[in-house]
């Protein structure tokens, strides 16, 4: 039996919850402790989580724990993963992993001096609909992919979020906040990222939040909110990616991919499962059967009815792989080169020019229907 690793927290806000309630499904991690800069957050988790409550600090020296999860905001994930590094603790953040491919090369450096891993969500690309689209382009079901698009498009944060203010800040807005779930399935999809082009706005320069306790209150924008952006990549598929907190309503797919023998439908990267589509050359659209992958079973009610959720199996993967001595899958070099495509898009709608990236990485490998069941913790 592999050894659990044990794991804290530092960041107790909403997706820490996810996080907590969904890592006993795993092998190989086990949830010891939490900390926040609100010291009443972390004791509120740990009460509800059956954990320990300790200052950052604290938890930072703490020989119990092997990796620390840092669910920070966005602006501070490089400083609090650094102090992790530094700390001689194995790191796996939220998305988007570091704000510049300068900061990710740093937190690279440190963690290769100290022998040290580095993971980054999100890890949704692991779910059983995605990995089905995976295993339909590893086997040329699709031929070469030449091209698609990729649509995501709503109407903002400030409707549900209880403190919705970082969302519009330099740091997040849609590109560099939902952006990842996208561009990381792309790239495990495709491949990297050569070259990107974008146009960028801010159609409102304040948003007024509808969602409790703070209803009626106005926030500044202060980063763009509709972006369209186009990628070119390694193996030449040249893809759209238009995000937007802009749009009521629209009728475009989260993703289709355009094969030299197919299209294929990708449901939203954001969750983990979702119908996936299909045509084989001319053939009429079919619906493929659901692929009996464990990470497409659905286990969570959600507005929208019972969805799949398996959020924190990036994380057991990484824990896997360190004590199996393998790469693991939601990597940092998948991590940052998803943030050099976003901070790409970013300075081509800025500056108006196309953006070569600044770096490249292999495609995770693949989580077919076992190597998922092996992360999974066996029922009692």
């Amino acid at each position: 039996m592999a050894k659990k690793l044990g794991i804290g927290v530092i960041g107790c806000g909403n997706i820490s919850k996810a996080y907590f309630s969904l890592a006993p499904l795993f092998r190989g991690i086990e949830m010891r402790a939490c900390a926040d800069i609100n010291m009443e957050a972390a004791k509120a988790r740990a009460k509800e989580f059956e954990l320990h409550a300790e200052t950052v600090d604290d938890l930072l020296k703490d020989d119990d724990i092997d990796i620390i999860v840092n669910l920070t905001i966005p602006a501070v994930h490089y400083a609090v993963s650094k102090q992790i590094l530094d700390a001689g603790k194995h790191v796996y953040s939220e998305k988007p992993f570091v704000l510049s491919v300068k900061e990710g090369l740093d937190l690279k450096k440190r963690a290769e001096k100290k022998g040290l891993r580095i993971g980054s969500a999100p890890d949704t690309f692991l779910g059983g609909a995605h990995q089905l689209v995976r295993n339909l382009i590893d086997t040329g079901k699709l031929g070469k992919i030449t091209s698609g698009t990729c649509h995501v498009m709503s109407h903002g944060m400030e409707h549900w979020h209880p403190n919705p203010d970082f969302f519009f800040l330099p740091g997040a807005g849609p590109v560099l906040d939902i952006g990842p779930y996208y561009i990381t399935n792309l790239i495990q999809l495709i491949g990297p990222v050569s070259r990107v082009a974008a146009f960028a706005s801010i159609p409102a320069k304040e948003r007024t939040i509808s969602s409790k306790p703070r209803a009626g209150e106005k926030i500044p924008v202060a980063t763009p909110t509709t972006i369209h952006g186009l990628l070119e990549f390694e193996n030449g598929a040249v893809v759209t990616l238009n995000t937007s907190w802009d749009v009521w309503s629209h009728g475009h797919a989260p993703m289709e991919l355009y094969g030299e023998a197919g299209t294929v439908f990708v449901p939203d990267p954001n969750f983990f499962g979702g119908e996936v589509r299909l045509t084989e050359a001319a053939k009429p659209v079919k619906k493929l059967p659901k692929w009996k992958h464990p990470f497409s079973v659905a286990n969570e009610m959600h507005s929208h009815g019972m969805m799949a959720n398996y959020r924190t199996a990036g994380l057991a993967d990484m824990a896997l792989a360190i004590t199996e001595g393998r790469p693991h899958r939601c990597s940092m070099e998948l991590a940052l080169h998803a943030v050099d495509v976003m901070t790409g898009i970013l300075l081509s709608g800025e500056t108006g020019k196309f953006v070569a990236m600044q770096t490249s990485c292999e495609r995770p490998a693949a989580l077919g229907i076992e190597e998922a069941k092996a992360l999974l913790a066996k029922k009692k």
